[in-house]
């Protein structure tokens, strides 16, 4: 059986990587959806790079998200995300981990429905809220009530998250059990289906 299996995802691995092609793989979603750690592992599966677009923005200016947003606010962050999203966007493939406004954004979010293949890792809020309530590291979590925030944040952004080209339910599952859904349902596109919902 567990040979069936690894026949399986090799195959799916092989079809994933012909329907990405040059491009980048760009996972989207919430905070704490696992977008960098699923990322991380899809990419070593599909043996391209992983960037993460948080870490390229803190590595060009040298400062932390937590400290952007406070010394220049959340627009000017936004600004400078889009200007590292724009030129990541440039070379491919590899798989890109966004931070989760980067969607949101209609320039970027055209940009990458253009020239990648976007993944949503859509999650539910308690899940969400497991993850990211164990650090204070969430600029936009620094409110009154951050679960209430979280779960204004999912019913505003879920909407346009909807529009990515597929969906794989993120939940409490081995990394490894998610990453190979996310290769599968990329691999699925090749029937011509526009979006593959793996729940």
């Amino acid at each position: 059986m567990a040979g069936v299996q690894a026949s399986t995802l090799e195959q799916d691995i092989a079809g994933a990587r012909r329907v990405l092609g040059h491009r980048n793989l760009v996972f989207v979603g919430l905070m704490g959806a696992g977008k960098s750690a699923i990322g991380r592992l899809v990419a070593q599966m599909l043996e391209i790079p992983f960037v993460d677009s948080d870490h390229e923005i803190e590595r060009v200016s040298r400062m932390t998200i937590a400290e952007l947003f406070e010394a220049y606010g959340e627009a000017e962050f936004r600004a400078l995300e889009t200007r590292v999203i724009t030129r990541l966007m440039k070379t491919g493939p590899r798989v890109l981990s966004t931070g989760g406004g980067v969607f949101m954004n209609e320039a970027t979010r055209s940009r990458v429905l253009k020239s990648g293949l976007s993944v949503w890792l859509k999650a539910d809020l308690d899940i969400l809220w497991a993850r990211v309530s164990k650090r204070d590291t969430r600029p936009l979590l620094k409110t009154a009530n951050p679960k209430q925030t979280l779960s204004d944040l999912l019913d505003q952004r879920y909407p346009v998250y909807a529009l990515a080209d597929v969906t794989v339910q993120s939940r409490d599952d081995v990394k490894e059990t998610i990453a190979a859904e996310a290769i599968a349902a990329i691999a699925r596109l090749a029937g011509g289906q526009d979006e593959i919902q793996i729940s």
